[in-house]
């Protein structure tokens, strides 16, 4: 591995990873030293990544990061963000962010000039030659688990707090046998898994189909 190379950890999946899939481990230089992924297991991660430094949508999500880094902390969800740019490029490009809007990047920003984590990633074309494409977040449980995978084009911000709600909703499936509905937040009603038989329809009443229960944590 030389030090502009990522290094992907196993063989080429044979198929773009997936949901339910284990995330390609893999090897490479970051703003906060050398990361192998396989090292976070444990811990939830947010791997989000972005087409280039510099660029005015990826400047304003990561000033959002940054603000609500103490609350992905306190969700043991590490971030770890990935661009294509050399790491001399992304030092650059933190260091213009603390110098114009006063704050500091707390998480790692992974280099991938060859683009083998983001094509490892199903982020770009096989065959595709810019990283135009690459803007997508991958959210992995502490197994290694790809657990939801969101994509944006270059000209729409991601929003941040949906983020952090995504990560809160998944920690909340992962333990207690329930679901979550449209637009849950910690603390509001859950909804339980469908009946799975006429019998269990017939006991549950009229809104078997739809059935909440309140945040055993609210």
């Amino acid at each position: 591995m030389t030090d502009s190379d990522s290094t992907i950890c196993a063989a080429a999946p044979a198929s773009l990873p997936k949901i339910g899939d284990e995330a390609p481990d893999f090897i490479a230089r970051t703003t906060h030293g050398r990361l192998r992924l396989s090292d976070l297991r444990g811990h939830w991660v947010l791997l989000f990544s972005h087409p280039a430094d510099f660029t005015p949508v990826c400047t304003s999500e990561f000033l959002a990061f940054a603000t609500a880094f103490d609350q992905f902390q306190a969700l043991d969800c590490a971030l770890v963000g990935l661009s294509v740019d050399s790491l001399p490029a992304h030092l650059a490009w933190i260091e213009a962010i603390r110098a114009q809007f006063g704050v500091t990047i707390p998480f790692p920003i992974i280099e991938d000039p060859s683009m083998a984590i983001a094509r490892a990633y199903g982020m770009l074309d096989l065959t595709a030659e810019s990283s135009a494409t690459v803007r997508t977040v991958h959210v992995i449980d502490p197994d290694g688990i790809i657990r939801a995978i969101t994509w944006y084009p270059m000209s729409v911000g991601r929003s941040v707090a949906e983020m952090l709600r995504l990560v809160a909703a998944l920690q909340k499936v992962s333990t207690e046998d329930v679901l979550t509905p449209e637009g849950w937040q910690p603390g509001h009603d859950t909804v339980l898994p469908a009946v799975q038989t006429q019998q269990d329809a017939a006991e549950a009443g009229p809104a078997w189909f739809m059935r909440t229960r309140p945040d055993a944590r609210a």
